[in-house]
């Protein structure tokens, strides 16, 4: 199976505790997701609940041609403030591994995202990368971007 690797950065005006906040909070997802992708989270969380390794998270997704999907993540690792990671449990990829790391800089912070998926395995799955999925991913993080910008502002060095 091959994977596939992608890679976003972004800074961001606001404080270290700011950013965590946000980004550990599986509700605020759908806030930073394209509308059309109707991401719904299924799992019953509150604005209170705090991200732990071996959560399970559960989305709706819409990712194609208006087909709905369960989507199953696990947190499997954190460093309070520094990184968390997700990990697909059940959904449309083959494998999906991402990686969110964050880091205090001068006037803010800055987010590193890695992904690593797979989807179908080869010739399929190839084909299907090159003429689909990379550029439905790379759409997603675009908005996702624009939406944190939106959102908190843009840091100018």
């Amino acid at each position: 199976m091959k994977t596939y690797q992608l890679k976003w950065e972004q800074d961001m005006p606001i404080t270290l505790d700011e950013a965590w906040q946000f980004f550990s909070s599986p509700l605020n997802l759908a806030k930073i997701t394209p509308k059309e992708m109707g991401f719904k989270i299924t799992s019953d969380y509150t604005e209170d609940t705090v991200m732990y390794e071996g959560m399970l998270i559960s989305y709706k997704i819409t990712p194609l041609l208006g087909i709905k999907m369960n989507w199953v993540t696990e947190i499997t690792h954190i460093k309070d403030r520094k990184y968390f990671i997700d990990e697909q449990r059940f959904g449309p990829y083959a494998m999906w591994h991402h990686e969110h790391f964050f880091k205090e800089i001068e006037g803010g912070v800055h987010m590193t995202d890695k992904l690593t998926y797979a989807i179908a395995p080869a010739p399929i799955g190839g084909l299907a990368n090159a003429l689909i999925v990379r550029k439905k991913v790379k759409q997603i993080f675009q908005y996702r971007e624009k939406a944190i910008i939106e959102r908190f502002g843009n840091l100018v060095m």
